[in-house]
């Protein structure tokens, strides 16, 4: 057994035979001892006590002494419950582990047991009120609530409209946002004890340190995304808030890439839509940051199905010139532009189109 929770059940249960045979057991005549480097329990006849006066299992009289009798069968109970504890212990380990190496890349990137794995899911009342004011909004005034103190919000409250109120006080998001967690939870198998899914809203500067994290959503709708958006090669960019295209701004073209990939007009449009994946390391550099990013609703929906597909990972893997047959044992960083061809509202295919390594 190689599994140190094991190893741990063994050594406590060798210490307190060890104590009881030290201590108030001291008379017995029988100890129960676990080698060091075994597990199964050895008896032997205690120091001091000649073996022929030790009675014979299956000739033990009423006179039998108190350990054989008595205390025996208690022990040797103990023993077994103990026993049965570190085999639970270490085969719950073995599925665990089991299923963690079912776990491809670049979800081993994003999952494991060392870190909490937090799923940031966007604030859709944030994303409507930048388009009902025309703010451009920051990750600063979300989190000071200054945005809704400003001029513009203050207008919306003339003639006694609740709307800012409703949008400030309550916490909603996106079906894209909601599905896509679905899905990555589901990936995250037997670690799914390691996950959590918080709201943009709920979230403070603090709470990104020295976990994995998931955000979902572009700045326009969760604000978190800004935090890293220096380290990509595509960004997403807008003119007048509400009334202009969005596009991912292609900051270092390669040939036969396009400078800037325009999405769709507004949710729910037939057409294109774009979306980036990114990996990259955490604000503490000691874990992982997983950013599913659309111009739209659908484009965000898009990058989750997108990355849920095996082939299209193992497309990813590809072009970023990784055999299939490495296990990928070394974190890898990168991000990924991806077009959704989307009806009614709902993206139908995906396609890669561009893909950078973040060093």
């Amino acid at each position: 057994m190689e599994d140190s929770s094991v190893r741990v059940h063994a050594r406590q249960l060798r210490l307190k035979l060890h104590e009881y045979f030290d201590g108030v057991g001291r008379d017995e005549t029988l100890v129960v001892e676990i080698p060091k480097g075994a597990y199964a329990p050895v008896f032997r006849v205690a120091n001091g006590i000649d073996s022929a006066s030790v009675p014979v299992a299956g000739h033990i009289g009423p006179t039998a002494p108190r350990f054989t009798s008595v205390v025996l069968p208690w022990t040797l109970c103990v023993v077994l419950a103990v026993l049965c504890g570190v085999l639970l212990v270490y085969f719950q380990h073995r599925a665990t582990s089991a299923g963690v190496g079912n776990l491809s890349w670049p979800f081993t990137q994003i999952f494991d047991t060392r870190h909490q794995t937090i799923v940031v899911v966007a604030d859709g009342n944030y994303g409507m009120f930048r388009i009902l004011t025309g703010q451009r909004g920051s990750l600063e005034e979300y989190l000071n609530r200054d945005l809704w103190q400003n001029a513009a919000g203050k207008k919306l409250r003339q003639g006694g409209s609740q709307l800012v109120g409703y949008i400030s006080d309550s916490t909603l998001t996106s079906f894209a946002d909601v599905a896509d967690a679905v899905s990555l939870v589901k990936i995250a198998g037997p670690l799914q004890k390691q996950v959590t899914v918080r709201s943009a809203k709920d979230m403070r500067i603090r709470d990104l340190d020295h976990e994995n994290y998931i955000f979902i959503g572009s700045p326009a709708s969760n604000p978190w995304v800004s935090l890293f958006q220096d380290k990509l090669n595509f960004r997403e960019a807008e003119g007048v808030v509400g009334n202009s295209l969005k596009a991912f701004v292609n900051t270092k073209p390669l040939p036969g890439e396009q400078a800037r990939y325009e999405g769709l007009r507004w949710t729910g449009s037939d057409g294109d839509d774009y979306a980036t994946i990114a990996l990259l390391p955490n604000i503490t550099q000691d874990g992982s940051v997983l950013i599913l990013q659309g111009l739209q609703q659908e484009g965000t929906e898009a990058a989750g199905r997108f990355l849920a597909d095996a082939e299209n990972r193992q497309q990813v893997q590809r072009a970023l010139g990784i055999p299939l047959s490495n296990r990928m044992t070394e974190n890898l960083w990168f991000e990924a532009l991806i077009r959704s061809r989307t009806v009614s509202g709902a993206p139908s295919s995906t396609t890669l189109v561009a893909i950078r390594r973040i060093d």
